[in-house]
């Protein structure tokens, strides 16, 4: 089945990003009822040795691991699908033409570039006959572009026409950075719409970030098909932080220091 065949406008697929460069993050992501896992290789200190233990993970948890590459280097895309990955998020794509390099790379020819490496998780350590294993390479992963610059919104029409680009993601915050304003500015909010026109219009899943559960409702509401709900590191932080600040907050207020005469 498709990463995408169980989406619907009104349960979109739910995941959330891995930045703590620990397997266990996965592991309780999974537990938690995330329907995918991305890894972050744009803003999180992992290296692949990490990330081909963290898809392990999702794996045998029958999560879909996706990872958000660093970069359009299509020799870092080779090895997060051979390390596994179900498909790959790619960064600033701003333009058909990029879109199209970063197909090729997730792509056997002659439908891209990507290399054969049946020797690896992705074709079961040579297990896999050759065969199937170019079939789900270019049938079952997933090349996802993010459009997150006002050139990449403009362009949008003409990404989402590339053969081989599944599905786009919506970086507000960079977006917003690029534009100089506020993420819920008016200008964020009609430059997304007309992303999510455009993949509307092509037929094509958009994804957005979230923060939290509410976010999350008002973003399916948009109609998003897959959303990507806080992370692991966030988590942490603000669970530890809030539960602290309530413990501080009910202790027995210092008795006050008598007056002195």
């Amino acid at each position: 089945m498709g990463f995408f065949e169980t989406a619907s406008a009104t349960a979109p697929r739910l995941g959330t990003w891995i930045k703590l460069a620990t397997t266990e993050s996965v592991d309780i992501m999974a537990s938690a009822g995330f329907d995918f896992v991305v890894i972050d290789l744009e803003h999180a200190p992992l290296d692949l040795t990490i990330t081909a233990r963290m898809i392990a993970t999702a794996l045998a948890y029958g999560v879909d691991p996706l990872v958000r590459v660093p970069d359009q280097q299509a020799t870092t895309i080779q090895r997060v699908l051979d390390a596994g990955a179900k498909g790959v998020l790619v960064p600033h794509v701003d333009s058909a033409a990029e879109a199209e390099r970063a197909v090729a790379a997730t792509r056997f020819p002659p439908l891209g570039t990507r290399g054969a490496g049946g020797t690896s998780r992705a074709g079961r350590w040579g297990l896999l006959p050759r065969a199937e294993y170019i079939r789900t390479g270019n049938e079952e992963i997933v090349c996802i572009p993010q459009l997150e610059s006002p050139a990449a919104i403009d362009a949008a029409a003409a990404i989402l026409a590339v053969p081989g680009v599944d599905a786009v993601f919506l970086g507000a915050g960079d977006l917003s950075l690029t534009l100089g304003v506020e993420m819920g500015d008016p200008v964020v909010r009609q430059s997304l719409d007309r992303a999510r026109a455009a993949a509307a219009a092509a037929g094509k899943p958009c994804g957005a970030a979230c923060v939290d559960g509410p976010s999350a409702v008002r973003a399916a509401g948009l109609g998003h098909q897959f959303l990507i709900m806080g992370n692991d590191a966030t988590m942490l932080a603000r669970t530890a932080h809030s539960m602290t600040r309530a413990f501080r907050e009910q202790l027995p207020a210092p008795p006050k220091a008598e007056a002195t005469p």
